[in-house]
């Protein structure tokens, strides 16, 4: 399969936090399972489709990329092939009265398979 041939079927958003704990991790965990319950692809069962064909590309933007295990995160993903990159983004809220920080955390979970234009009819 050639990634380059790959068409995009849904692009879906998420947000996740830790509030007390300055925890990346749970934070990106939480942002990317917050997009997948916004989602559903019927398409797999409508026409067919192994979810083992699907590629799933996620990116997590966080305020300290480095700390985050990819790898783990991407084994949370239940179908598909997938990869997570880390990236600069989210936030960090900063309590001035207790000195806690909110660690908030986005996440872009896009689902590609292999371009499906033979299998379209167009009457």
């Amino acid at each position: 399969m050639d990634p380059k041939n790959d068409q995009r079927m849904i692009i879906e958003m998420g947000m996740g936090n830790d509030l007390h704990g300055m925890d990346y991790q749970k934070a990106a965990r939480r942002a990317i399972e917050d997009a997948f319950s916004h989602s559903t692809l019927p398409i797999f069962g409508t026409l067919g489709i192994a979810t083992d064909e699907m590629r799933v590309a996620v990116t997590v933007g966080v305020q300290e990329p480095d700390k985050l295990d990819t790898n783990a995160l991407a084994e949370m993903l239940p179908r598909g092939r997938a990869t997570v990159t880390a990236v600069l983004g989210g936030q960090n809220v900063s309590n001035p009265e207790t000195g806690d920080t909110s660690v908030i955390a986005t996440a872009a979970v896009e689902a590609f398979l292999p371009n499906q234009s033979n299998n379209w009819l167009q009457s």
